[in-house]
């Protein structure tokens, strides 16, 4: 499954549990949220609870990636630039080393079934 399936998936079933869980408890402890002197609906106090908490960890998401994104792009700059330094120096040395085998390679006899 793609990350962005995974990630869909996980998002959907955060809204759902958090629904079905909040509205149940909220009915179970018998709570009621008021606003401005008017009570709110269990269903509205959990989805905008839901829905914030959602932006919140989307955010943390985006924040994670990219840090983790930028250590993994200059750890990948590092090891290419050594690399190409590398084959940069000993050239000369790799070039003749693939003459040599490329000269001395035995050959082997064809088999006919």
């Amino acid at each position: 499954m793609s990350f962005g399936k995974s990630l869909l998936l996980a998002i959907v079933a955060t809204l759902f549990l958090t629904y079905v869980f909040g509205t149940g408890f909220l009915q179970f402890a018998d709570v009621n949220i008021t606003m401005d002197g008017e009570f709110v609906e269990p269903i509205q106090a959990i989805s905008v609870s839901a829905l914030v908490m959602l932006a919140l960890v989307l955010v943390g998401l985006a924040i994670v990636l990219s840090v983790f994104g930028s250590f993994i792009f200059i750890a990948v700059m590092v090891v290419g630039t050594l690399a190409m330094v590398t084959i940069g120096i000993f050239w000369p040395i790799l070039l003749i080393a693939l003459l040599i085998w490329l000269v001395s390679k035995e050959k082997q006899p064809e088999q006919y079934s």
